[in-house]
């Protein structure tokens, strides 16, 4: 199987971990010799409830029974997608209340700068330094940084950088400006949160001139910070949301929301303004309406702040620079990127999966299932600190 994995299945990196994964349960990862492995990844931050959460693994079983895919986007009634959009709209401001269902966060971003260029009749978008948007071309071309992007240009024209959290550079958007686009919380970069009202001041610039507010919530979304959104947090509504990763806890999807009417701008000149064959699919639609009843109905989402408060308490280290992060989207900012390699390495063979972060190469992620228990927490940081210590210099 390994043989095959290497020479059949494209590779991104040339040293992939190449676990055989068996099969997966909860806060564990099993391999094919048996062995389990504590996750405080969670699918890059994908699986919200675990892994296999009966409550989402029941919704795809009982909607692979009904019917699965039936026809493209939009076209026909399909229950699983109307009940979610409805519900998600009951938890977000008015003004986010029509949802386009997508496969994956990048085609959410694709379909929001689509639509911030039709709303306004702009062409210039405005994204942030050391931004992680996805891969897709239109994503990578708003993705800031550079040694990502070279290998790819030409990208699409007419995107600029601001650097986040600081406020001086808003003088940046103008008339001239379609949409800012921002991740509540910057992820790739470090989990970089945002400072002295810096979300609030980047929507009173926006709408004093006419640009559209995009905020990418692929990654704190769905409970990871404490609340529902990370912009609850930051008394800021944005005019388009972009939503992915945790939204059905392991099954690939993603979405845009905005008021209904911009969403509309799509329906004519042209019609299908924005298509996609599985988007909405209803067997996705359905895991997505699990997972947020679940989040919704239980404590999970503010169980995330006293999880994070017990990371913080035990991951003290002379090693450890600081905890970038809110509540399950955290990162150990170490004193190398050798000793972070060091850790994620170390810590897989000893069956603890930890990962690291696209932009900073001194963090180690930790983003692991809301669901994780206290005593999983504990012991999965009794191993990160033995490795740390044994760390030698």
């Amino acid at each position: 199987m390994k043989k095959d994995f290497y020479t059949y299945q494209a590779q991104t990196t040339p040293h992939p971990l190449a676990m055989q994964v068996a099969r997966a349960s909860g806060s564990y990862i099993y391999d094919t010799d048996g062995k389990a492995h504590l996750d405080f990844v969670a699918g890059v931050s994908a699986c919200s409830l675990g892994h296999c959460h009966p409550r989402v693994v029941a919704a795809i079983q009982q909607q692979s029974a009904k019917y699965m895919h039936v026809m493209v986007y939009g076209e026909y009634i399909q229950t699983p997608a109307v009940e979610y959009t409805k519900l998600l709209a009951s938890l977000l401001p008015p003004s986010l209340e029509t949802t386009y269902l997508v496969n994956s966060g990048t085609e959410a971003i694709e379909g929001a700068l689509k639509l911030a260029r039709r709303v306004t009749g702009r062409s210039q978008i405005i994204s942030a330094h050391r931004a992680y948007h996805g891969n897709t071309m239109g994503s990578l071309s708003v993705t800031g940084f550079e040694a990502r992007k070279s290998a790819f240009r030409p990208l699409i024209p007419d995107v600029r950088f601001i650097h986040f959290n600081r406020e001086e550079e808003l003088k940046s958007i103008t008339e001239k400006t379609a949409a800012v686009l921002l991740e509540t919380i910057q992820g790739g970069a470090g989990f970089i949160t945002p400072q002295n009202d810096y979300l609030k001041k980047v929507r009173a610039r926006c709408t004093e001139v006419g640009a559209l507010l995009i905020l990418d919530e692929i990654q704190p979304g769905f409970g990871r910070t404490g609340t529902l959104f990370a912009f609850e947090q930051y008394a800021c509504v944005p005019d388009i949301l972009v939503l992915g990763k945790g939204m059905a806890s392991g099954v690939p999807v993603g979405a845009f929301v905005a008021s209904k009417t911009f969403m509309a701008s799509f329906q004519n000149n042209p019609t299908l303004g924005h298509i996609t064959t599985f988007g909405g699919n209803p067997v996705i639609a359905a895991a997505s309406l699990a997972t947020l009843k679940e989040l919704t109905e239980t404590s999970l989402i503010p169980d995330t702040l006293e999880k994070e408060k017990l990371f913080r308490s035990l991951l003290r280290h002379d090693h450890i620079s600081e905890i970038r992060g809110k509540g399950l989207m955290l990162a150990l900012i170490l004193k190398s990127p050798e000793m972070a390699n060091h850790v994620v390495l170390k810590c897989a063979e000893r069956g603890l999966i930890l990962f690291w972060l696209l932009f900073e190469p001194k963090a180690v992620r930790i983003s692991p299932p809301l669901t994780i228990s206290r005593e999983e927490i504990r012991q999965g940081c009794r191993l990160l600190l033995e490795v740390l210590t044994e760390f030698q210099y």
